[in-house]
């Protein structure tokens, strides 16, 4: 079995978020998505401290398909510079199920193909 991974990410908001989420799942580049929030960001960003309403995502996917799939999310993302975390899933007490249902989820489409904003 391929390793797997999650991948963190945060949106401005619940709808843009899983339009994205949506986009992964239909090109087969994620199994799941989970999205968490709301919640309250504090940045620095541009010489300033800066506050923000936003949500979490997670995804669920191969390794293989971790780059693709951050490409995906920043052309997706209204963001200048998107939080895109890859966080590799350990197979020690991790539900072996899941995770092969992750693998059968996450075949790519022979052409995968990305609307510049969601």
């Amino acid at each position: 079995m391929e390793e797997m991974a999650l991948v963190y990410t945060t949106w401005p908001d619940a709808q843009t978020a899983e339009a994205a989420a949506r986009q992964a799942i239909a090109q087969h580049l994620a199994a799941c998505a989970n999205i968490l929030g709301p919640m309250h960001s504090i940045f620095r960003w541009d010489g300033g401290v800066h506050t923000q309403d936003e949500v979490a995502m997670i995804l669920k996917t191969r390794m293989s398909l971790s780059d693709p799939l951050r490409d995906a999310l920043v052309a997706l993302h209204p963001y200048e510079t998107p939080c895109i975390v890859l966080m590799p899933i350990n197979r020690i007490g991790s539900n072996t199920a899941f995770l092969a249902w992750i693998e059968e989820e996450t075949t790519p489409t022979a052409s995968v193909t990305w609307p510049t904003t969601v």
